[in-house]
């Protein structure tokens, strides 16, 4: 079992999400139908649904399905998501969290793979959020590698054209890890807004 320290990329996407302009919410994402302000919200509620999976403290934070809302944020945002993903953090730091079962988006899992599907949702969200803001972005090398193995795995299926969250999009072979772990995402990782 490989465990990965989130602090270092929870830190980026909090340092991302302070940077946001209150004009940019409405702004396009490379996540179709979703705004920046569904961006966040996404992000804040994934927090707290892995944090909560980490603990195992299962219920209605790791029951709900993530698509059958539409996120949003709410006017305190702005101290909630740098806290959540404080929590997040903090939780996948006990080694209990990568044991054993868990559950998040409604869907029961090993810890360890509740792990690389949060070091996942993490760094591509972060690289979503970035694109859509205009904001650098490198993120964490251990988050990233953890995505880039979960995304490769899950796509590594019958039909290989099919990633976890929708059609791969082809990337060169030597193009960067977060190119092929964009790709393998469902998203274009020369997408601009």
């Amino acid at each position: 079992m490989t465990t990965v320290d989130l602090g270092p990329q929870t830190r980026i996407v909090a340092r991302l999400a302070e940077a946001v302009t209150d004009e940019q919410l409405t702004a396009a994402t490379p996540c179709p139908d979703h705004a920046v302000r569904h961006l966040l919200g996404h992000l804040l509620m994934l927090s707290v649904a892995f944090r909560d999976a980490a603990r195992k403290d299962l219920g209605p934070t790791t029951d709900t399905d993530p698509g059958a809302v539409v996120p949003d944020i709410g006017p305190g945002w702005r101290e909630e998501l740098p806290e959540a993903l404080e929590e997040l953090a903090a939780a996948w730091r006990d080694p209990a969290a990568w044991t054993g079962g868990t559950r998040a988006g409604g869907v029961d899992l090993p810890g360890a793979v509740a792990g690389a599907v949060v070091a996942d949702e993490l760094v591509i969200h972060g690289w979503d959020l970035a694109r859509a803001t205009g904001q650098d972005y490198a993120p964490d090398p251990a988050a990233l590698a953890s995505a880039h193995g979960f995304l490769l795995a899950a796509a590594d299926g019958p039909d290989r054209a099919e990633g976890p969250f929708g059609p791969v999009v082809p990337v060169p072979a030597r193009a960067s890890l977060l190119d092929r772990a964009v790709g393998l995402s469902g998203r274009d990782p020369g997408w601009r807004p």
